[in-house]
């Protein structure tokens, strides 16, 4: 089965972490099984990431 990279704390992780996570997820995946449970909660938490900078940069 396959785990996922969650922050610490309460806090979401960076966009650039998220994506990190992402690439790490996809790059050890096993036996072409693709956990796509585990990839939708990280792209969420990309989107929701990338969002947050975008509008602490306006």
């Amino acid at each position: 089965m396959y785990s996922t990279l969650r922050p610490a704390g309460p806090a979401r992780p960076s966009a650039a972490e998220a994506n990190e996570a992402i690439r790490h997820l996809v790059e050890t995946r096993v036996d072409d099984e693709w956990p796509s449970e585990a990839y939708e909660f990280l792209l969420e938490e990309w989107a929701a990431a990338s969002r947050a900078e975008i509008a602490a940069a306006q």
